[in-house]
């Protein structure tokens, strides 16, 4: 009988968890280039300038980071998605995370991580979704 009430509520607690996730994920939207350049300048203060924490200040705001697992591949890939070559960018994004992951050096890992990930085609796709807000002017 008590492993009964055991299962169950260990079974309960995976599913308010599940349900509590879904629900963080789904909060998510894609962000604009509007809304990148104020997080931006946000961070800009926040880190004095300093170019890795400006950088892991924003994509922590943008909800594309978190210092547990770096960046989030299918967020990323999601705001690139018209390009169709989701997989292939999750692919590189995931790439870059590992080859530069260092939990101690979080801000360097975000930064290099986005060196190795805009070191070809994706970088160009990050240049124009972000010259789309002097286009909005």
């Amino acid at each position: 009988m008590n492993y009964l009430r055991l299962e169950i509520i260990c079974w309960s607690c995976l599913l308010i968890a599940m349900a509590v996730s879904t629900e963080a994920v789904s909060v998510w939207k894609l962000p604009t280039a509007q809304m990148v350049y104020e997080d931006l300048e946000k961070c800009r203060q926040e880190s004095q300038e300093e170019d890795a924490a400006t950088l892991r200040c924003l994509v922590k705001k943008l909800g594309l980071w978190t210092d547990e697992s770096g960046y989030n591949a299918r967020r990323i890939a999601k705001i690139f998605a018209a390009h169709n070559q989701m997989e292939e960018l999750m692919l590189v994004v995931e790439h870059c995370n590992r080859k530069e992951q260092d939990t101690s050096h979080l801000d360097d890992w975000a930064f290099l991580a986005y060196r190795c990930a805009t070191s070809g085609q994706f970088g160009h796709w990050v240049k124009d979704f972000m010259s789309q807000k002097e286009v909005e002017r």
